[in-house]
Formats: C-alpha cells, structure tokens, sequence
C-alpha cells in the first residue's frame, strides 16, 4: 500500500546534533522534529531549506516540501527578526556587520521579511542610512572597507525588503532619498554601494509619483553620465535603467526638455562609444534597457504624429511654400518677378502636383490625416534642407515623367512616415520583455529623420525599378515595407550600413526571394497529394511531439520579473528523461547550459497536472500591476494548475521557448499542439517530406484523378506457368 500523499521523506539538520532522516506530516511538519529532539516552545522554532535559499517552511509553502529535500531546525521567522533586530544595533562594529550581513540574506524571504517590517525594521534602516555616513564618519578614515561592507549590507537589505511589495515607497523622507542620491557621487568607486543605490532610485521613479519628483530634484543626468563611461556593464545597466525611468514618468510637457538636457550631455554618443561599441557582448539586461530608451526616444514624435496641420497657420503653410521654393528655387524667382495673382496661383498649383501633393490647391489638406500628421511635413522639410541635390534630384525626376508613371514625392512621404512609424511602434509603451534595439539609431541624434531620407530615397528607387503607376502605389509600398524590415533584421551598426543592406534587397531580389519561399511553401492541390498529406501527417506530427518533449527534457531558464527588473531572479524547469516528472528550482543567475535534474529542489509529477492554461487565464496575469497589463507578456505567459489550488507560473522567455513549451505540455497530457510553431514546422515539413517521395515524377504532370482501370482480357495465355 502507497504511503499517504502528504508524507515526505526528509532529511533533517539540527546544529550540534547528527542529521535525521525522517519521516514527517506536511500538514504538522515541525511537530514531531520538536519532539525528535525533545524541544519545547514549539512557536519560537521552525523548519527552513538547507539550500542557498534559507527559505522558511511555512503553511502556504509546506505542501511543496519533497522527497529528499534537507531541511534545517532553526529559530522561527518572528525571533529572527527580533534577534537581527537587535544585533544591527549593536555599538561592536564586528557585531553589526556580521547582524547586517545576515539580514541582507534572510530578507529574500517574504517570511521572514514580514516578520522584520512588523518591527518597524525597515524604519530603522532608513535611520541607518539617513545617519550613517555622518555617524561613522572618523570611523571611516581608518576603517573604510568595513564601512562600505556595512552601507553595502544595509542597502542589500533594503532593496530585498521593498522588493516584496509589503511597505510602500511614497514613505520615505526627502532626507533618505537625498543620502541615496549622494552615494550615487560618493561612491562611484564601490561598485556594489552603487549598483543598489541606482536600483533604489529607479524603484523609487517607477513606483511613486511623490517619489519621482523627489528624486529628479536630487538627481541630475550630469551625475549619471559618468557612471557610463565605465567599464562595468552592471553600472551601466543600472545607470540607463535609472535614466529610462525618469524618462518614463516624467511629465509630457516635461519630456522633451528632459530630452534636449540628454542630448547636451551627448548622452546618445556616450552611449554609442562606451556600451554598444565596447568591445565586450551586450547581455540581455542591458539590450533590454537601451530597447526601452529607443522606444522612449521614438516615442517623443508621438505629439507631432497626431497633430493635424491647420490649413490657417500661416507658419505651417510656410513649410509648404518652402519646400516648393528649395525644389523650383530658379524657376520660383524667375516667375515672381512678373505676372499677376492669378498666374501666380495657376503656377503654385502645378508646383503641388509636381511635388505629389494629392491636394494641388490645398495642399495643407493632405497632412490632416493623423497619424502621420505633422510628423510626415516635418521629414520632408528635413529631407529637403539636409538632403537637398536628392530631393531635388527626386522631385524634377517624377515631374518629368509621364503622368501615369511619376512617383508623387508628396503621398509617398506620407504614407511611408505612416508605416516607419507602425514599424517603429511610436506611441507604444515598451515591452517588459523585448531586447529589440536597433544600434544604427544610436549613430545619429536625428535618427529618424536620416532613416526617412533613406527609405524615400529606397521608394523612388522601388517605383522605378517596378515601373510602377499611380494604380500600383499600393504594391510599391508593401514592396518597400518588405525590402525595410528584412534589412532590420539584420541589425545593422550603422545608418550607412542599414543603406547598403537596401541596395542589395532591389526589387528583382525581393522577387527571387518571395518565388524562393512560395516555392518552399508550395501547397499541392491535386487530390493525390492530398491524400498523400492526409497519410504522412500523422507521422510528422509524432517527430514534432518528439522535438518538443526533447527540448522539455533539455529544459529552459526563465526570468522571474517583478516590479523592479533590475533585480534579476531566475529560475529553471526540465522534464526527466522519462517524462514523468517536472524538476524545477531557483537559481543565483543565468546558467551557462543545462542544469542537472540533481540540482533542481522540486518536483511535479506529470500524472498530477490537471491542466495548463495561458495569457489572461494565467493566475499570475490575474494580478494587479502594470507589468501584468502589458500585451506582450500576457502573450508569453502560461500556467501548469495541479492538485486543488497548486500552479506553477511561467514567462517564457521568447515567443519561440512559449510556443515550444505550450505544446510540449499539451503532448504531455494528450491534447493537440495548436501553436503558431506547429503549424509552421507541419507545413514546412510536409512539404519537404512531399518533394522527396515525388523526387523521380519530375517533369510529369500528376493526374487529378487515378487512372481507370483496364477491361479484363479476353484471355489469359500470356501467363506463364513456371511448372
């Protein structure tokens, strides 16, 4: 008979005595220890992991407990607290550092940090911190490395404390914030002060409006920008974090001067110099962080970009005029000098339809679309200003085709902002989990202004190489859209590069490559092959289920996020060989790797998951936050539920690993794999599979239709009869 369900087998740590394997009840795990080693005051002890982690057992994790797992008898989260309480106010300066040291570890767990907060504890580190440097300062000249490890314990403790979300941050006094914004200065040379007083900064922006004012009256960008022209990447990224978060909750009509004070300090170049092009990988934190700033950046076009023009503003008007002036600048003035109003008007009007205006009288009519709005006028007039010999080249060139096969500069401007501003995603907040940034729009200060002069440049190219008419404007800019995104890709380093990669991708490229993959993703129709289909489907869907359920047993790293980022937690999930059980656990930082299924604490039996569900039906998106209303983690969430209320919650790190994931789950538990990948790799390998078993019918063309069987013949003599 099986041993009943809430019964582990554990092992068992008591300082001073030998460890005990046992037996105990998850229901009353520390019941029958005590007795064990004959302790009373049950409530003053307690059981936690013996791993890295020190976690307590408590009564909402104690069913988690496994077979094998080592736990450790120790005083209970409540006298912990009070006895760490005490020893950081100790006057031995050994005492506090060894108390702070210990606090800075135990504050990772929410029980014992719930337990330290109710002692007011976190009052009294910000005492600590408020008084310390003035407090300790004769101390410092001859025991500097001890202060620093203390200060460094102290705001270790702080930041795992906050992190729980128990105690919220409109608390602090400007006095804290104020020694908080001196250490980022102070300290620049200690690296791990630094590193927590910048995350510390950047909770505070992100997770308070009070707080953010605060801090950006304490904080400059000519404080941080030294820190990022260092070597330390980790310094970098927490200084770009701090720099994103100001710039994230910084008012709308405070942005754009907070812009123009990052491009006095040459923020983009210093940027370009000391991070994108140091000679050291870019980890996915800091692709993450310098994602978000280009995001931010593109973002202040978002006021120009649904602003519709005035057809009444004289200055806005005077846009037009000057763009028509730098194109027929010889012409204009020969012609100004005589003739009446009326010609003069007639003139302008054929001018318009020169420049591609759709409106030739009005041709402020055509910019009251929004988006692109003002945006679109403002690219033109910069094309024209700082790309003058290709925009005139531009414009005289269509104004002396026929009429049918001009391309109109106008529209086109136009409609291309529109779509460079749907690929750049302008208005959107930026993703929690996307690491897209592109290094060539660090290369400018008017980087999309030079990606615009680029791409209509690559249009009027496109149009004559299609030789396109005003009927196909449409196709042209698909085609233009595609030669756009296929050179992203490829992540070029620099605007000129970006313009290299588009001369390569003409429009007989783009049509090779577009015949190459409908040819690779040819979907016969003939009844034959269908049939054919039908029968080897099967087969090929069991090599994906295979695919899948091998790279569950390879296993994937995920990222817990919070409402600070910055303090990466990972953790690791992989299905035995035998897939029967889920090994899963924390780790200290991203493995380099598969981790071993001995190195993973927990468990979950294949047999015991009821179900897994994902995006909005996750628990963990049912959450209040602003991180969980983000579109694209709800897209990267899933949950496994099992037992009663059990659930084990995940962020996939990409759509890829998701897709993977979700489908090799459903395997597990007998449903179909309906995600975008499978589809993909069916298709795919179907067709390959196809090609390959009509490699010899080359060249002859399949029947509809079986071919009708013959009459029987009128006699058999041709058989041959081998006796």
């Amino acid at each position: 008979m099986p041993p009943p369900a809430d019964i582990v087998k554990v092992a068992i740590e008591w300082p001073g005595a030998f460890p005990k394997l046992m037996e105990i009840d998850q229901v009353s795990a520390c019941v029958p220890v005590l007795s064990w080693w004959s302790l009373a005051n049950h409530d003053q002890f307690a059981l936690q992991h013996a791993d890295s982690s020190n976690f307590y057992i408590t009564e909402k994790n104690r069913n988690e407990i496994k077979n094998g797992a080592i736990l450790r008898l120790t005083t209970s989260p409540a006298q912990n607290a009070q006895q760490l309480h005490e020893r950081i106010q100790s006057s031995s300066m050994d005492a506090k550092l060894e108390a702070l040291k210990d606090l800075a570890n135990y504050s990772r767990d929410v029980t014992f940090a719930q337990e330290f907060i109710n002692l007011d504890g976190i009052s009294l580190l910000t005492q600590m911190v408020e008084s310390g440097t003035e407090r300790y300062q004769k101390l410092q000249k001859i025991m500097k490395p001890c202060f620093g490890d203390m200060l460094s314990f102290t705001l270790t403790a702080f930041v795992e404390l906050m992190d729980h979300g128990i105690v919220s941050w409109d608390t602090f006094s400007v006095a804290f914030i104020k020694k908080i914004a001196s250490y980022v200065n102070k300290f620049a040379s200690d690296i791990s002060i630094l590193q927590r007083s910048l995350a510390i900064l950047e909770s505070m922006v992100l997770n308070s409006h009070d707080l953010y004012q605060k801090v950006a009256q304490e904080i400059t960008i000519g404080q941080l920008i030294p820190h990022l022209q260092g070597t330390d990447q980790e310094i970098q990224t927490y200084t770009i974090a701090v720099i994103n978060a100001l710039f994230l909750k910084a008012p709308d009509d405070k942005r754009q001067e907070m812009a123009n004070i990052l491009a006095q300090k040459q923020l983009r170049s210093i940027i370009l110099t000391h991070v994108i092009r140091a000679q050291r990988a870019i980890n996915n934190e800091m692709a993450h962080q310098l994602y978000v700033l280009q995001v931010l950046t593109f973002n202040l076009l978002e006021d120009r970009m649904m602003t519709k023009m005035d057809p009444q503003d004289q200055a806005q008007r005077d846009i037009i005029f000057e763009l028509r002036r730098i194109a027929f600048d010889a012409e204009s003035e020969l012609n100004n000098s005589s003739g009446s109003m009326e010609k003069r008007k007639s003139m302008y009007t054929r001018d318009y339809k020169k420049l591609g205006f759709i409106n030739h009288v009005n041709p402020a009519m055509d910019f009251t679309q929004t988006p692109p709005g003002m945006l679109a006028l403002d690219n033109m007039l910069y094309f024209a200003k700082h790309h003058q010999d290709a925009y005139i080249r531009i414009v005289l060139e269509n104004s002396s085709r026929e009429d049918k096969h001009e391309c109109p500069f106008g529209r086109s401007s136009i409609e291309l902002t529109k779509m460079l501003c749907e690929i750049l995603k302008v208005g959107e907040l930026p993703s929690e989990t996307c690491n897209d940034f592109h290094p060539m729009f660090f290369t400018h200060d008017r980087s999309f202004e030079e990606f615009f002069c680029i791409c209509i440049q690559l249009l009027n190219k496109t149009w004559k190489e299609m030789r396109a008419t005003s009927e196909d404007f449409n196709k042209v800019m698909q085609v233009v859209k595609e030669q756009i995104m296929r050179a992203l890709t490829t992540k070029p380093s620099s605007l000129d590069q970006f313009k290299s990669k588009l001369q390569n991708l003409s429009y007989t490229e783009i049509l090779k490559i577009r015949q190459s993959e409908r040819m690779n993703q040819e979907d016969f129709q003939s009844r034959p092959i269908l049939e054919l289909k039908e029968k080897i489907q099967p087969e090929i869907l069991e090599l994906i289920k295979q695919q899948r359920l091998n790279r569950l047993v390879e296993g994937t790293c995920f990222r817990k996020l919070n409402s600070r980022r910055r303090q990466d937690k990972f953790w690791y999930c992989r299905l035995s060989p035998n897939h029967k059980v889920l090994h899963y656990g924390d780790l200290e930082e991203s493995p380099q790797g598969e981790v071993p299924h001995d190195s993973l604490q927990d468990k979950l039996p294949v047999a015991d998951i009821k179900a897994v569900v994902t995006g909005k039906d996750c628990p963990h998106m049912k959450e209040k936050g602003a991180l969980k209303q983000n579109k694209e983690v709800l897209e990267l969430a899933f949950s496994i539920l099992y037992d009663s209320s059990g659930q084990l919650n995940f962020i996939a790190p990409d759509k890829h690993e998701y897709c993977v994931w979700t489908d090799g789950l459903n395997a597990l538990l007998g449903k179909d794999m309906l995600s975008d990948l499978t589809r993909n790799d069916l298709d795919t390998l179907l067709s390959m599979e196809i090609k390959l078993r009509l490699l010899d019918l080359e060249n002859i063309q399949i029947p509809d239709a079986p071919p009708p069987i013959p009459k029987e013949p009128s006699n058999y003599d041709f058989v041959y009869d081998c006796n």
